[in-house]
């Protein structure tokens, strides 16, 4: 099974620290991850990254951005703006992207959860 992976989960797991979405993304690390864009930009704006974890970000796939992409990210903001939940710009792009190509998420930010109750974001 394919997943995509959250920065939150990516630098938890590059700092060595521990949970079960590190595990997870661990376990799925013999080629089942693929990143969303925006994960592999917000991951590689840490000056401080490794050189080493900068080459494995790099070596994953990206997520295809299809057609509509940024409208319906937008919607599925609005949908959580407008029940007041916490929807962060990055958080709408990633979950969308996860939510056009059919993947799950694996994530330790529990924001993540409005978007699979209200907006079918599978998480892994």
């Amino acid at each position: 099974m394919v997943v995509a992976v959250d920065s939150s989960t990516v630098i938890a797991y590059v700092q060595g620290n521990t949970g079960d979405d590190v595990d997870a993304f661990d376990a799925a690390l013999g080629g089942n991850v693929v990143l969303p864009p925006v994960v592999l930009a917000e991951v590689l704006s840490d000056p401080k990254l490794p050189p080493d974890h900068r080459r494995l970000l790099l070596n994953f796939p990206l997520l295809g951005i299809l057609e509509g992409y940024w409208e319906r990210a937008a919607i599925v903001r609005s949908t959580l703006i407008a029940r007041k939940l916490r929807a962060r710009l990055p958080d709408a792009l990633i979950a969308q992207a996860c939510i056009d190509n059919d993947v799950a998420l694996i994530t330790r930010d529990k924001d993540f959860r409005h978007f699979a109750k209200h907006c079918g974001l599978r998480l892994a």
